[in-house]
């Protein structure tokens, strides 16, 4: 075991994940990848202070993980303050799946992304946004892959 000799706060300059959920106050960002199934997603919760944090999932073509990155911690903030003004007793979050909805969808894709907001033990409560239909959510309640 190694010893640990400095341990340093992150500058919100910085430009890293840490240094911008720091930056915008966020409680947690959850990545996920499956290989298998082409799944590339981040989940980020902002706040859970009034309850589980409640916000859409979206499928996009981003240019390149820092944009996802970006995308996610700024909607999910924004999915705080809406619940929060609309006097909801629930926090905010937003999920991102990157990659085309028009090409990339499949049911497979769906239902891992499902047990990855499974994992979360019920901290995220999401639904369809941008690039995501009703059908999609379906696939994510079901979360078994097949």
């Amino acid at each position: 075991m190694t010893d640990i000799l400095e341990v340093r706060e992150i500058s919100k300059d910085e430009n890293n994940v840490l240094a911008k959920m720091v930056s915008m106050d966020h409680e947690q960002v959850l990545f996920c990848q499956d290989r298998a199934t082409g799944l590339k997603a981040i989940i980020a919760l902002h706040n859970t202070t009034l309850g589980p944090a409640l916000g859409g999932t979206r499928m996009w073509n981003y240019a390149n993980e820092e944009d996802a990155i970006t995308d996610v911690l700024r909607l999910s903030r924004g999915m705080t303050y809406k619940n929060s003004i609309s006097g909801l007793n629930l926090g905010g979050g937003k999920a991102v799946i990157i990659g085309d909805s028009y090409t990339q969808k499949n049911e497979a894709l769906f239902r891992r992304f499902g047990q990855f907001v499974e994992s979360l033990s019920g901290k995220y409560i999401t639904a369809e946004d941008v690039g995501i239909s009703p059908q999609d959510m379906v696939w994510v309640i079901k979360k078994q892959i097949m």
